[in-house]
């Protein structure tokens, strides 16, 4: 689970340089703030279903 939340976070970071150096500099200035505010905190919903996913496996191991 700790190996694929690094591939998210550099996934995301990647992908939102990539989006943000090229699409997001032609909108109009509120929606390349709309843009970086998603770009920017957009990862925390994966990331916190996949710390999610990793600790429902903890309490099962609790339970045996």
């Amino acid at each position: 689970g700790t190996v694929l939340l690094v591939f998210l976070v550099l996934g995301w970071a990647l992908a939102a340089m990539a989006l943000a150096q090229g699409r997001v500099t032609t909108l109009p200035a509120l929606g390349q703030f709309v843009a970086y505010v998603v770009l920017g905190i957009g990862w925390i919903v994966p990331a916190g279903l996949l710390i999610r996913w990793m600790q429902r496996h903890d309490r099962r191991s609790e339970t045996l």
